[in-house]
């Protein structure tokens, strides 16, 4: 499966997402920034609200790519374990980036909501949406966090994501997955224009869902 962009990928999404329309106890939020522009569409099509759920991965040093962690809205931390044994990684570095990590997450919140202060969410049906699932560790972190708000449900709703990590998540939440393939390398392989979003245009999504 290919998307034109997030726009169309958002749409797609939010069709299967139809018995969710009009209801009040329904939220949606958005991994930043790329998700902003799914989510987008799916609170538009349900007419429900759309916020941000800022999770950001830690990388390996030297390959900051290569996820071995993440850290949560909360600034709580999960890491890997088996990866931090095999590369030896040291408790300084987690420390380290876990602080850096936790002052963008408060900038973004920011940038984005002019405060940084979490919805609350406890007894809403969360919609939980990013533009794709690579590594899951940003995923695996809001979901960790959402769940520990005591929402009435939680559903991932992604375009795109590797074929285990979406089989062993529909254990954890409702998922609903346009395409899922073993043959992945990188979210953008599955979008013909898939730009980076500005502070601007999130901030302008969200302004214009914060029903």
């Amino acid at each position: 499966m290919h998307f034109k962009n997030r726009h169309e990928a958002g749409i797609k999404l939010a069709e299967r997402l139809k018995k969710y329309k009009d209801n009040k106890e329904v939220i949606v939020l958005a991994i930043p920034r790329g998700g902003v522009e799914i989510g987008y569409e799916i609170a538009k099509f349900l007419n429900v609200k759309l916020d941000i759920i800022v999770t950001k991965k830690i990388g390996l040093r030297g390959d900051e790519e290569f996820a071995i962690g993440s850290v949560g809205p909360d600034k709580k931390v999960a890491l890997n374990e088996e990866t931090m044994r095999i590369y030896n990684v040291h408790e300084d570095y987690i420390k380290e980036k876990t602080r850096e990590i936790g002052k963008e997450i408060e900038r973004m919140y920011r940038a984005y909501r002019g405060r940084y202060e979490l919805p609350n969410i406890k007894n809403k049906i969360v919609i939980l949406t990013d533009d794709g699932i690579a590594t899951g560790f940003t995923a695996r972190a809001a979901i960790t966090y959402i769940k520990s708000q005591n929402p009435k449900k939680l559903v991932l709703a992604v375009p795109v994501a590797p074929s285990g990590f979406a089989g062993e998540i529909k254990k954890e939440v409702e998922l609903v997955c346009l395409h899922s393939t073993n043959l992945f390398s990188s979210i953008s392989q599955f979008y013909s224009d898939f730009p980076q979003l500005t502070d601007e245009e999130v901030k302008k999504y969200l302004k214009e869902t914060s029903k």
